[in-house]
């Protein structure tokens, strides 16, 4: 391997990890990646820190936990704790940077050599065509949803597209230094909306029925039904171009799919490929009909919770199978430093994957399990009384639709007033949010647990959807111990050990953040 290899991040926004043929999905959404993960090490056991996406992703840039971050909503990036990111080590090592697509985290574009940014709705950047500026219209004209037509706009203005052509631009101007490309694109998440050939290409009589629908809200409890309630009121069609929009949304997988085979081709035309670590991943999944909803918001089932990650490069081993280990998005600066020879800065808590990667011995119990958070705190809302709906969860957030070059030219749009005309719903709100729940994956069992001592426990082999609650279940109290330890361990392990402890005591620490001993 390189000793000091190129990074390439890419990652997608709300990608659902099962729907993909590599993990049983009946439809063919993503080949190329599937191929590209058999040549690297992939899991099938990946987790967000948080199933929102500013904490998700600082979660990644800092190999922080979102309850030592300190942002634990998509609102609170102002309150971001820790010593130094991916972006700041890599810089001060002698890697080039570059952000290519969404944000959505702490990150400045001080902190980056090349800066090139977008939203949802469009990149409003100088460089705009006509073309591009009447795609980035239509955008704003789905009401951050969908749409029920084939996009109007032939690929090469999709965002994907239109980023992977930034992207090569820039590496065509790095010659000499290795370089750290963050290449973030911001689908599959809502809008929901792709141009032909895709829009056709998983017709919505074709798809695979989901294992559950709106029936099963009732055994999902409160914030599950207001999450269906909400976008209900937001889209008055929302039940019946529920099939369409999960055609769109696979639609637009296979859209970046063959963006991102184009940006590897470039590598590959280029020699580079043999020197650059590629890894694949999103920040969180979408539910893609799953108990009747889209996008995300309550709790934390496996729909939202579970992730694609996939790394390839050199010196990574190439499977065709999954790798066992229980992993997380925190894991992958502490992998990314490893790789690079960079040691890890104070207050990092994610494990190095790189023995796993390389075929080298590592503790596998470190990696019997995962562990995932949910919720900004205080008490669980359990009604839509609790708060007034028209100044929180029905109306889109403010970074959602932020404008990146020009906060003021978007204020109009987040007016109460304009967005209620605009008529749009944000699944992440007070009710979705509220209260603290942790949970903890291990083989076949998943335990959730709140601060009220609520507890939840499914077996994913037997109930993938996690419908039936077995916690109170007295034949698996044995089971429901074991996980509650685990859980107890893990909360142990996360707690943040910033600030570090002045003049005399010193932390003794594994150089990979290993806990085995």
């Amino acid at each position: 391997m390189a000793a000091t290899p190129n990074i390439v991040i890419i990652m997608t926004d709300q990608q659902r990890a099962d729907c993909s043929q590599r993990e049983g999905f009946a439809l063919d959404t993503t080949p190329f990646l599937d191929k590209l993960a058999a040549r690297g090490t992939w899991f099938n056991r990946a987790y967000t820190s948080m199933p929102a996406c500013v904490p998700a992703r600082i979660s990644m840039l800092t190999g922080r936990y979102p309850s030592a971050t300190h942002v634990r909503t998509n609102h609170n990036i102002e309150d971001m704790y820790y010593s130094e990111d991916l972006f700041d080590v890599f810089r001060k090592h002698g890697y080039t940077t570059g952000l290519c697509g969404k944000n959505h985290s702490h990150l400045t574009p001080d902190k980056a050599d090349f800066w090139y940014e977008c939203g949802h709705l469009g990149i409003h950047d100088d460089d705009r065509t006509s073309d591009d500026k009447a795609f980035d219209e239509f955008l704003e004209g789905t009401h951050f949803h969908m749409s029920k037509e084939p996009t109007p706009f032939p690929v090469e203005r999709q965002i994907p597209h239109r980023l992977v052509t930034q992207a090569q631009n820039w590496l065509e101007t790095v010659k000499q230094k290795p370089f750290l490309l963050w290449l973030s694109f911001p689908e599959p998440h809502n809008p929901y909306q792709v141009p032909e050939p895709y829009y056709s290409m998983f017709p919505p009589e074709s798809l695979p029925q989901c294992r559950t629908d709106a029936d099963d809200l009732e055994a999902k409890g409160f914030k599950f039904q207001w999450c269906r309630e909400s976008l209900q009121k937001a889209f008055p069609d929302f039940e019946e171009t529920l099939q369409r929009a999960r055609s769109n949304y696979l639609g637009m997988l296979r859209l970046i799919d063959d963006q991102v085979q184009r940006f590897v081709q470039f590598l590959d035309d280029r020699d580079l490929r043999e020197y650059t670590i590629i890894v694949f991943l999103s920040d969180h999944g979408d539910f893609v009909g799953e108990y009747g909803l889209m996008r995300k918001g309550p709790e934390l089932p496996e729909a939202l919770t579970r992730i694609p990650l996939q790394f390839v490069g050199p010196g990574i081993n190439a499977n065709a199978r999954p790798h066992d280990a229980h992993v997380s998005i925190v894991d992958v600066m502490p992998t990314l430093c490893e790789a690079a020879g960079i040691p890890l800065p104070d207050g990092v808590q994610g494990r190095s994957l790189w023995p796993m990667l390389t075929g080298q011995e590592y503790p596998t119990d470190e990696f019997s399990s995962a562990y995932a958070e949910h919720g900004f705190g205080g008490l669980h809302y359990t009604s839509p009384e609790d708060g007034n709906p028209l100044e929180d969860g029905l109306t889109p957030g403010k970074s959602e639709i932020r404008n990146p070059k020009s906060e003021t030219e978007n204020s109009a749009l987040r007016s109460p007033q304009s967005e209620m005309e605009w008529g749009a719903c944000d699944c992440l709100n007070s009710w979705t949010q509220s209260g603290t729940m942790r949970m903890i994956r291990k083989g076949d069992w998943k335990l959730v647990f709140d601060m009220q001592g609520q507890g939840q426990l499914y077996n994913l082999r037997n109930d993938p959807s996690e419908v039936a609650n077995l916690y109170d279940k007295p034949d698996l109290q044995p089971k429901r111990l074991e996980l509650l330890e685990d859980l107890l361990t893990w909360r142990l392990r996360v707690e943040d050990p910033l600030p570090l402890p002045r003049r005399r005591y010193f932390m003794k620490r594994d150089p990979r953040n290993y806990w085995s001993q």
